[in-house]
């Protein structure tokens, strides 16, 4: 190694003890940062307490696709209701057939607890995360005591914050993004809001209560019931929906699909 000449000792010295004195920020006219908030502690041990969710658990198509009579029907306002009728009309004109999810936007809440393709669970000691092969997303249920947002930004899947009742995870989420539905021709205001009920019937079947409530949309509270089942040798896969996606939708619902 080559030493360095002298003649440049003092002007690294120099530099580098510039480097080191820490500057004032009335030195330079500008103001101090703000101090961030400190992280709520994390005590893993606070899991040791909770139910055990390990695992892929598959939806129980039965919920999604066995019913008779199809999926439950919400009553409505009568504003709600007209916009619906209208919204089934255009089906007759071969318009609605599709939703923006077969141009690869996400179904945002309660649309993906609901899809046909496993979730995951992860719990941390301040949330709980809700992984869904769906479009490889991620809800985040925050459980370390903060309040719902009062003014939120609007998102898919929401704002949620949960609580544990014993081996139960109650789940409040709002707001949704207006873009995406609640159900077919139905979309979210910002007065709904979303409550779950997480809780295993048994070790290896996971129930979830769903009630949504908006005095925009709803004539009463609206209730439905999604069941999951253990799939100990299951893994997660991934989802990329834009990956060879030929089956979109034009801007009025009309399938465009591509097969060439």
């Amino acid at each position: 190694m080559h030493e360095a000449p002298r003649s440049i000792i003092p002007v690294i010295c120099v530099v580098a003890a510039m480097i080191a004195i820490p500057v004032n920020a009335q030195d330079t006219g500008q103001a101090a940062p703000e101090a961030t908030a400190p992280r709520p502690a994390s005590d893993y041990r606070k899991l040791e307490a909770l139910p055990n969710w390990t695992g892929v658990w598959a939806p129980d198509w039965a919920y999604l696709f066995g019913r008779a009579d199809g999926p439950p029907k919400p009553e409505l306002t009568p504003a709600a209701a007209a916009k619906l009728e209208a919204f089934e009309a255009a089906k007759e004109k071969g318009e609605n057939l599709q939703g923006q999810i077969a141009n690869c936007i996400p179904p945002g809440m309660p649309g993906i607890m609901r899809m046909p393709y496993p979730i995951e669970f992860v719990f941390t000691p301040n949330a709980v995360y809700v992984i869904t092969e769906t479009f490889s997303q991620v809800r985040r249920i925050y459980t370390d005591g903060r309040s719902l947002p009062e003014d939120p930004d609007p998102f898919f899947n929401g704002h949620s914050i949960g609580r544990w009742e014993g081996d139960t995870l109650v789940v409040e989420t709002i707001g949704l993004n207006p873009k995406m539905e609640l159900q077919g021709g139905i979309n979210p205001t910002e007065k709904t809001r979303i409550v779950e009920r997480f809780r295993l019937a048994d070790p290896g079947r996971m129930m979830v209560d769903m009630t949504i409530t908006d005095p925009d949309v709803f004539a009463k509270p609206f209730t439905s019931q999604m069941a999951y089942v253990l799939k100990p040798d299951w893994e997660m896969r991934e989802y990329v929906c834009q990956e060879n996606n030929r089956d979109a939708a034009d801007e009025f619902g009309r399938p465009t699909l591509n097969i060439d």
